[in-house]
């Protein structure tokens, strides 16, 4: 049986036949190509499913409105599918990239990655990017004849490299962080080059998708008003042209339209400039793209500008609001005992992971407990420091 797969592609396009594979060899599907394997893998992950309650900006117990990791993701994915169906790229490689982009993200999002961070300063640190990277070719420990997923070349090269090329003129892969060192094909994924064209894709579907939503999330918190968003430019142009459409409908769907066509315009526009560097720059491979001097994939400088007044507005008026940094206090306090307490005691911790934290280095232990935390979720940190740090827990 042959894939179902589109019959247009760009010539620029990532090509499922010509796949480099996957690092521990293993038979093909007769009736997916390899990149909808790599798909299908990440949605039956547990990493994945404990997306579903770990912090986008609110806590996952903050309220079962606002977008938790999962939803983001999927939101992702939609966005990342669209733009590659628009630019002939191939969806599934797309949509599996931004549905596994946020795997190695801790509790408590950036909270937790900066405490973490904090935590590991003397073990080599940790990194959310590098931590996906390990959960898929480590720690999804299912698969009978290899560790991790298994994923393809394309797969591991994309969520290596979504935000640019790790090596530069500036450093070399022992300044990269620890858990992207530990994995053994790492050179092997052309560090000093661009991510292939579906890669940059998602990496912007992103952008667009948290970008936007933390305006929907950040007003249905209260944190700021439609009327606040007004003096921004683009976005405050959005919301006016809605209200002036629809003069008697609600500020609750005045938020929903312009936000639809906020993330409509901001698709338009990369399609726009990702058609024009096609045409200046003439890729004919997705090797082309990934030897670019710069990424095929991008917003236009004007959106670039709009989209910087946006996350200043947010980062003063959502990120660092006080009901924020209330939850960012006591998700890090969470997360630094925890961390203290495994790395002390580490008999205390669940069976699978103690019996190699006890005959582990220091160096070792600490990454083992990193680990543990980090594929934690909200509730489950926070019930787990209660059952701890709690006398009331033990009456």
């Amino acid at each position: 049986m042959t894939p179902d797969i589109p019959e247009k592609r760009a010539l620029f396009a990532t090509r499922w036949e010509d796949s480099r594979g996957r690092f521990i060899e293993e038979p093909e599907s007769a009736t997916r190509t390899p990149f909808q394997r790599d798909r299908d893998r990440i949605i039956h992950a547990s990493a994945f499913r404990r997306l579903k309650q770990k912090t986008q900006v609110f806590v996952a117990h903050e309220g079962d409105h606002y977008r938790t990791r999962l939803t983001h993701s999927l939101e992702v994915a939609q966005i990342a599918r669209s733009v590659a169906r628009t630019l002939g790229l191939d969806e599934d490689l797309a949509e599996a990239m931004a549905l596994a982009h946020d795997l190695g993200h801790p509790p408590f999002g950036h909270a937790g990655e900066d405490q973490l961070d904090e935590c590991m300063a003397a073990f080599d640190g940790f990194d959310h990017n590098a931590q996906t990277l390990r959960v898929v070719t480590k720690l999804e420990d299912r698969y009978p004849t290899f560790p991790g997923l298994n994923l393809t070349w394309e797969m591991l090269e994309g969520l290596v490299k979504h935000n640019g090329p790790l090596i530069t003129a500036d450093n070399s892969v022992t300044d990269l962080p620890a858990a992207f060192r530990d994995f053994p094909w790492l050179e092997d994924l052309e560090l000093d080059q661009f991510a292939g064209p579906e890669a940059q894709v998602a990496a912007l579907a992103d952008d667009i998708a948290y970008n936007n939503h933390d305006i929907d999330d950040g007003i249905a918190a209260g944190l700021f008003t439609i009327e606040d968003l007004l003096e921004l430019p683009l976005v405050g142009d959005i919301f006016r042209s809605v209200q002036a459409d629809y003069p008697a409908l609600s500020r609750e769907k005045v938020v929903y339209e312009a936000v639809r066509r906020l993330i409509g315009h901001w698709i338009d526009d990369l399609t726009a400039e990702t058609r024009r560097r096609v045409a200046e720059h003439k890729p004919d491979s997705a090797a082309a793209v990934r030897a670019m001097p710069v990424p095929l994939v991008a917003f236009s400088d004007e959106l670039e500008r709009d989209q910087r007044a946006l996350r200043a507005f947010l980062y003063e008026r959502m990120y660092k609001h006080y009901k924020v940094n209330r939850m960012r206090s006591q998700a890090k306090r969470i997360l630094s005992e925890l961390f203290e307490l495994f790395m002390a005691e580490p008999e205390t911790l669940p069976d699978l992971w103690r019996r190699d934290a006890e005959q582990a280095t220091a160096v070792r232990r600490a990454r083992l407990v990193c680990d543990y935390l980090a594929g934690m979720t909200d509730n489950y940190a926070i019930d787990l420091h209660r059952r701890l740090f709690s006398m009331e827990s033990m009456l």
